[in-house]
């Protein structure tokens, strides 16, 4: 079950990022040129924060109840501090995914009830490009102490 369910997370990823990277380029561009905000844009905000949502789902079931990584960490909570890659997997991919979502959240709601176009645009625009930071900054790139593959072709 811990294989298959890390293996979405992994390949789920891509999908936020690129939903994440196209949200954030159209709101840019839309607060820039001062564009109409249209039921496109409301939508690219929608699928960003609900893919994000789904992939925090996934990695809540991991961290809580899947990953060998948490329980090693939960064990001995004082040593995993001491190890760079409990450390990363327990405390800071987590507060950092929960950061990115909640700036995601906060960005969507207040551009809903942003006054004109030029707001909804400004709003996404600034708290989804905090939220796709984070979410660069919590992904394990490869060449990190704690990094994993790109791309995950099984679930090992």
């Amino acid at each position: 079950m811990y294989t298959a369910v890390l293996f979405l997370h992994s390949w789920l990823r891509w999908i936020v990022l690129i939903a994440g990277v196209l949200v954030v380029a159209r709101a840019w561009q839309g607060n820039k040129s001062g564009a109409i905000f249209g039921p496109r844009d409301r939508r690219a905000g929608l699928i960003f924060v609900s893919s994000m949502d789904l992939q925090f789902v996934l990695g809540l079931v991991m961290y809580l109840f899947l990953s060998p990584i948490t329980a090693a960490a939960f064990e001995n909570f004082g040593g995993a501090m001491k190890d760079g890659v409990l450390r990363f997997f327990a405390v800071e991919h987590t507060i950092l995914a929960v950061a990115a979502l909640a700036m995601a959240h906060i960005g969507n709601a207040r551009a809903k009830r942003a006054p004109n176009d030029r707001a909804r645009f400004k709003q996404m625009a600034l708290f989804f490009t905090i939220s796709l930071v984070l979410l660069l900054i919590a992904i394990p790139w490869p060449g990190r102490t704690m990094g994993r593959a790109l791309f995950r072709f099984s679930g090992v």
